[in-house]
């Protein structure tokens, strides 16, 4: 009767290990991009890039799914979600840069600078993310702005002048959207993330030759993302 006991205890807890392994297999398919940018293969690169996208966008679902906080309050599923995060939206592209020449070479060193402290600063500040569901500060979307520095192939000053203007966007505290979770326009803004990441995914197909109709038409979502975060937070300061 007390084995039998013991494994139904066991039950209960595989599930949320379960999830936090599928969070922390981001930390896998980050260093695989890694190893694909060493030898150019850029594209492979930011093909594991996309793979730990779609685990950052799913687990939290399947973690609130299968109560990870209360079935293993002593592990900090956040804190991991925080490192796998850093070292997949922030570390590899910063290395991309760096490694692919985006920017001037004079300029190289400081716009991976840029991108890890800042990145460091605005996962560790306390209100990174607020209750009701925004970030504060630009949230380092690194791998998703490096993407598009590279199969845009603008020239490397104004790759660089992006870099750094975002850089300095994690110190201001503009709050904006969680796509997924922030109540406001949720509908509207989840229909569109899936149009832009079905675009993101025919760009990832054709790159490093691009379609440019493509292209254009992705950058719709970005657009609307800057724009509503930006009214959202205007229209809480002035309430």
């Amino acid at each position: 009767m007390t084995r039998l006991s013991s494994k139904n205890d066991l039950r209960p807890h595989f599930a949320p290990w379960l999830v936090h392994l599928y969070t922390a297999s981001s930390a896998l398919f980050g260093f695989l991009a890694l190893t694909r940018i060493f030898y150019d293969r850029y594209r492979d690169a930011f093909f594991w890039l996309a793979v730990t996208i779609l685990i950052d966008a799913t687990d939290g679902m399947l973690a609130r799914r299968a109560q990870v906080a209360s079935r293993l309050p002593h592990f900090d599923g956040a804190k991991l979600d925080d490192i796998v995060d850093y070292l997949t939206y922030v570390f590899v592209p910063a290395f991309f840069v760096w490694h692919a020449l985006l920017v001037p070479d004079r300029g190289s060193a400081a716009a991976a600078a840029a991108m890890l402290l800042s990145s460091a600063y605005g996962f560790n500040r306390d209100d990174a993310k607020t209750p009701d569901h925004f970030y504060t500060g630009f949230p380092s979307y690194w791998n998703i702005v490096v993407f598009y520095l590279w199969v845009a192939a603008w020239p490397p000053l104004l790759n660089l002048a992006i870099l750094l203007i975002l850089a300095a966007l994690v110190f201001v505290p503009i709050r904006y959207i969680y796509p997924s979770r922030t109540p406001a326009w949720r509908t509207l803004t989840v229909t569109l993330g899936v149009v832009w990441g079905v675009l993101m995914l025919v760009l990832l197909w054709q790159a490093p030759d691009v379609s440019r109709p493509v292209l254009w038409a992705s950058f719709i979502f970005p657009a609307y993302y800057f724009l509503l975060s930006f009214a959202l937070h205007r229209r809480r300061m002035v309430a």
